[in-house]
């Protein structure tokens, strides 16, 4: 959304976090941001100022070199800038590689150091050291072959330190160990043997190392995930301990295996010897095991590899930056991590392949690297048509298709037989195509803060897509391969279940979610490092598998999969893949077609339609029960419901509502009798824009709660009764013709406009029999159950207001507050109510996330400092401006992404440009942005620009202050990593409303409620499971008499606060059912003031150096709190360890 602050992107504490994408980048940068966000000038970006001889000096050669390449090789000087800053920052200073070079030699001297041991057998495995276990599991147990331990007879560099594409924060080493031919054996490429040997070869090395003192840590992990390739993890003593890793990986000699053997078609892993079964002896052939074929390939290329990037990396330093930039974007999107991740490797190696088919070139900018490679993921399909590095013409190589029969993404390396993309799922894949197309279109736009957002900006799982699946427990995944009949994949993938089941999972679900569906992903824990003594992690130990699902708002709403008809021999597979759940129908067409239908009467039901898919496809096809299955997609929900509500989130009586203000405005249009036609009728409240956070329901009041005022056709609360249901009206505007009638006086047309109110109020009870209430500014109308408050607007009346009158009679035009507040009700307020109504019909979620975040920003009792309106504009740029992401399908990935946009946007030197209707070109948003630095200190801390308010910021004119957005921001990039930890919990997310729950303890004093005289307080966060009755039938009554309007106690008891003490203290109440009010004296209060008679209110008089002064009778103002709220307050808490006198 804005760029970072000055500074950020050069400042290595804020930056490392950030690339790491934890939950700690955010409270670091916030708090970066708060210390920005005090004074009016402090942490504000000004101009530099230069004298007259620097501003017009003539560049050097030097400079215009620069400029020349800065515009063939970037698009923007600040590009550049930011560019340059970033590889600073993630680039190995010379410092480290001095230290970890030395390292590096002391290492290999340890290796070559460890002494041999005798020939044994494979199986007898006696001779291992008590503290050291096998890095493998070994199963089955039985196998041929000997083993004996040799020093390596190379020890080598290899990735991406030694090419100089290597990344902070975590520096890793990868050293290759050439293991001595005699050590290995012809067969040794079957049935496990190699990968046993190059795990006890692993064993030895760790047993002997981890004595050595030069080590803080010897430790075991998988390589890349695969679990029959560990690696050896090295780490320095003392304080180098986080310097460096190195990952120690033995590899077989050179030429040792026969390539034509670990072809994909190849079947090295016997199912006899597997299955533990004597062979059927029916000449069946065995199954090829193309991912086991490429692990044993994958080591014998490790060097060619390294050879083959140094020679086209090595004097390409804008390649090498590049490769770099691309690592940066893959580790903001989570996309490089664990098995079958889209790794850093192979990119490296697609740079190789474009500079190869001249798509690179060695003189290109990091940037044009950057781009380049984006632009090929986003339009060329691996999974469909494959590259290859490999330039021979040689006939006895396979061919592509034969890749392509046995993996999913096809990228062959230079010698044509190993697939570099093997471990890469076609989910991935896509993923990583989709995030390229995003970035794609990002960089197109030449956005101001394209970079922030592109390598800046994480993105995890739970923020980018609209629900989260947990498959837990993992082992459940063993009989989802015995029931998808997956034996030959257990076989190729060494029992590694998980990776089996995976693929077959991913292409199931995509196939029933259909249309429903924009992308599905998946991400696996990592498999943590373990000590040597330790046994290696079994698969089920590794957590759950998280499925993400990208939803497409096209197919979201339907409750029906539609198959083919009855006679088509299609219909058979359709009943088949949703079994029970497909049903015969007839349709209005005539036509009998199989169809599933799905339970969702609500919009909040249907959101969640593809977990039921999912649920019930993985019980029928997989055997996955759905307690198996956790679901994350609709826990906030609740926090939006209706009193009575279990299944929807309020669009339905929005909807209800926004239909009853369509008839009413119909009712208006067609009114007949009022001297000037209506010209418009226009809504503005927040249920006519969907973003009410509990909409209003039908009201039908009981008379016998109330006491009845005949002469006004009225009710007014009993005393003796509980306080009566809140009813709110919806405000609307209701504009009259223009006439030649209307007065130029200000006080006149205010007359005139009475006049119409009462007109008004009479032709609708007259000519539709409306119960209606007319006062000087508004008629309240009763339609249906809900309460409609028309205000009648004449179009000149602000410029009327502006005009002010000299004494000699001349007429000028200024703003004064009541023309500004007027045009803002009567003009801009319904154009934006309008836009967001717009909105809505485009993205059904928005709804949900504008009602999330207002009920989150009341919930922390900060609901008056910030307005209906800028909630809802901060949520529309959401939708609006989703970059990175794309718009959000839920309320709950949007309501994180509102946390986020809160505490990371730097409020003080951008403005948040909301681009309503997208009337706003890129060059006026330019002008618009240098524009507000200029004006800078006469704007509003929090500046929303919309195309109807290009300068002024309208809607946050009146708050937030610099102190409650501090805290706004404090609260959100706090509330930000606990909600998303819950949420990504496979256990169930605990207690989902803890972050709703506002800090209490930051208050000196608490004012606690009586519940009797709360009107809404079902509505509050933590919902009482009864209250009192509220004075209001359940069904349809015939209402003669006006209901009680707006009547809430504890704001009328606020409004008298405020009025008494808020030169005092500040008070802060959430309005949805909240039972205590926070007060916070403000940090003059208790500064002596000089003695005045006029001025005693709240003080007392004491004798101070001696003099007479006035300070705060605290005792006498927590007693009033009480006396002011008689019959509200229940007590009031004074938390006196706070504040002093």
């Amino acid at each position: 959304m804005g760029p970072a602050p000055a500074g950020a992107a050069g400042d290595p504490e804020v930056m490392e976090p950030t690339l790491e994408g934890t939950g700690k980048e955010g409270k670091k940068v916030s708090s970066k941001k708060r210390t920005v966000a005090g004074s009016p000038a402090e942490g504000l970006l000004q101009p530099v100022k230069l004298n007259r001889a620097e501003l017009y000096k003539e560049p050097t050669s030097e400079e215009l070199n620069r400029l020349r390449e800065t515009e063939s090789l970037f698009h923007s000087s600040l590009l550049r800038l930011q560019v340059e800053e970033l590889l600073k920052e993630v680039r190995v200073s010379e410092k480290k590689k001095e230290r970890i070079d030395a390292f590096l030699r002391e290492v290999n001297q340890r290796i070559l150091r460890v002494p041999s041991i005798p020939e044994t057998e494979l199986m007898d495995q006696t001779w291992l050291p008590a503290g050291v276990r096998v890095p493998l599991h070994q199963v089955p147990f039985t196998v041929k072959g000997c083993f004996r331990f040799l020093p390596p007879v190379q020890v080598t560099v290899v990735g991406s330190y030694l090419l100089g594409t290597c990344i902070r924060p975590d520096i890793n080493v990868d050293v290759a160990l050439t293991m001595p031919r005699e050590i290995l054996q012809d067969k040794d490429g079957l049935n496990q043997r190699y990968f046993r040997k190059r795990a006890l070869y692993l064993a030895h090395l760790a047993h002997h190392l981890a004595r050595d003192p030069l080590f803080g840590s010897v430790r075991f992990s998988y390589n890349n995930g695969c679990h029959l390739k560990p690696s050896l993890l090295l780490r320095p003593q003392g304080r180098d301990e986080r310097l460096v890793t190195v990952r120690l990986h033995p590899c077989p000699p050179p030429d040792f295996f026969r390539p034509c053997r670990l072809l994909p078609t190849k079947n090295n892993v016997r199912s006899a010897w597997y299955q533990g079964q004597s062979p059927p002896g029916d000449g069946s052939p065995e199954p090829p095991t193309p991912h086991y074929n490429t692990w044993v390939l994958q080591d014998t290329a490790l060097e060619s590899h390294v050879q083959l990037l140094s020679a086209v990396l090595g004097s390409a330093p804008g390649l090498k930056d590049g490769v770099a930039l691309l690592k940066v974007w893959l580790r903001q999107r989570e996309l490089d991590k664990g098995l079958g991740g889209f790794s850093g490797f192979l990119v490296s190696m697609l740079v190789t392949f474009l500079g190869s088919t001249r798509k690179i070139h060695t003189t290109m900018s990091s940037y044009q690297v950057l781009r380049s490679v984006l632009q090929f993921l986003a339009t060329t399909d691996l999974t469909v048509n494959g590259i290859s590095l490999c330039l021979s013409s040689d006939p006895s190589l396979p061919a592509l298709a034969d890749f392509h029969q046995a993996f999913p993404v096809v990228f062959l390396d230079s010698s044509g037989r190993l697939n570099l993309c093997a471990d890469v799922t076609a989910s991935t894949y896509h993923q990583v195509q989709h995030e390229a197309r995003l970035s794609m279109a990002l960089l197109d736009s030449k956005a101001d803060d394209g970079f922030q957002l592109l390598l800046m900006t994480p993105k995890p799982m739970v923020r980018a897509f609209d629900h989260i699946l947990h498959l837990r427990p993992l082992s459940r995944l063993q009989a989802a391969c015995h029931r998808l009949k997956l034996w030959s994949e257990l076989q190729d993938y060494g029992g590694d279940y998980v990776s089996a089941a995976l693929g077959p999972l991913t292409t199931l679900l995509e196939q029933g979610l259909g249309s429903r569906l924009h992308l599905l992903a998946h991400s696996r824990p990592p498999v943590p490092e373990w000590d040597i003594s330790q046994d290696p992690p079994k698969h089920r130990d590794s957590g759950s598998l998280t499925l993400g699902l990208l939803l497409s708002p096209e197919g979201l709403t339907s409750v029906l999969e539609m198959g083919p008809e009855a006679d088509q021999p299609e219909a058979a597979d359709f009943r088949q893949f949703w079994g029970s759940r497909s049903e015969l129908r007839r349709f209005q067409d005539g036509a009998i077609r199989e169809a599933v239908v799905w339970e969702a009467a609500s919009m909040a039901q249907k959101r969640l339609i593809p977990q039921q898919v999912v649920t019930h496809l993985l019980a029928l096809h997989a055997d996955i029960p759905d307690t198996c299955v956790h679901c994350v997609g609709g826990f906030l929900d609740a926090l939006i419901q209706g009193l009575k509500e279990t299944s929807s989130t309020g669009e339905e009586a929005l909807a209800a509502a926004v239909r009853c203000y369509d008839d009413l405005s119909h009712l208006l249009w067609g009114l007949e009798g009022l001297p000037l036609t209506v010209s418009a009728v226009q809504g503005v409240h927040p249920v006519l824009r969907y973003t009410e956070v509990f909409p209003p329901t039908p009201i039908w009041p009981a008379y016998s709660f109330y006491e009845r005022l005949r002469e006004r056709a009225s009710l007014v609360p009993r005393p003796n009764k509980p306080c009566p249901a809140y009813v709110e009206p919806m405000t609307v505007v209701c504009h009259l013709e223009g006439s030649g009638q209307w007065p130029q006086d200000a006080e006149a047309v205010r007359r005139v406009r009475a006049a119409f109110q009462l007109r008004l109020a009479e032709i609708l009870t007259q000519q539709h029999g409306l119960q209606c209430r007319a006062t000087a500014t508004h008629t309240d109308v009763l339609k249906d159950g809900f309460v409609f408050r028309v205000r009648v607007a004449y179009q000149r009346e602000p410029q009327i207001l502006r005009e002010i009158r000299s004494p000699e009679g001349m007429i000028s035009l200024r703003d004064t507050p009541a023309s500004l507040h007027l045009e803002r009700d009567t003009k801009q307020l319904p154009l934006l109510t309008s836009a967001l109504h717009g909105l809505q019909q485009q993205h059904s979620a928005f709804s949900g996330v504008a009602r999330l975040a207002k009920r989150w920003v009341r919930a922390q009792l900060l609901g008056e400092g910030l307005s209906d309106e800028s909630l809802d504009l901060v949520a529309a740029a959401l939708f609006l401006h989703p970059e990175p992401f794309s718009p959000p399908s839920s309320p709950q990935v949007g309501f994180l992404r509102f946390l986020y946009l809160v505490s990371t946007f730097d409020w003080k030197n951008n403005p948040l440009i909301v681009n309503l209707n997208n009337e706003l070109t890129v060059e006026e948003q330019v002008e618009i942005r240098s524009g507000f630095l200029a004006a800078r200190t006469r704007l509003p801390v929090m500046v929303i620009i919309t195309p109807q308010d290009r300068k002024s910021s309208v809607w946050t004119q009146d708050g937030p202050s610099a102190q409650i957005l501090r805290q706004l921001v404090v609260l959100a990039a706090e509330a930000l990593p606990v909600l998303e930890k819950q949420l990504m919990d496979p256990w169930g997310p605990g207690d989902i409303r803890t972050v709703f729950r506002p800090p209490l303890d930051i208050y000196d004093v608490l004012i606690h409620l009586s519940p009797r005289h709360i009107p809404r307080h079902r509505q509050a966060v933590d919902s009482p499971a009864a209250s009192f009755c509220r004075g209001l039938f359940s069904e349809p009554r015939p209402s003669l008499l006006m209901p009680v309007l707006g009547y809430d106690p504890p704001q009328f008891y606020l409004a008298q606060l405020r009025e008494a003490f808020g030169d005092l203290a500040l008070f802060f109440y959430d309005q949805h059912g909240g039972k205590v009010i926070g007060v916070l004296w403000k940090p003059t209060s208790f500064q002596p003031q000089p003695f005045k008679a006029s001025s005693t209110k709240g003080r007392m008089v004491v004798s101070q150096g001696g003099e007479l002064v006035m300070v705060p009778n605290v005792e006498a103002i927590l007693e009033d709190f009480a006396v002011l709220g008689e019959g509200l307050v229940q007590n009031v808490e004074a938390r006196s360890e706070r504040w002093t006198v």
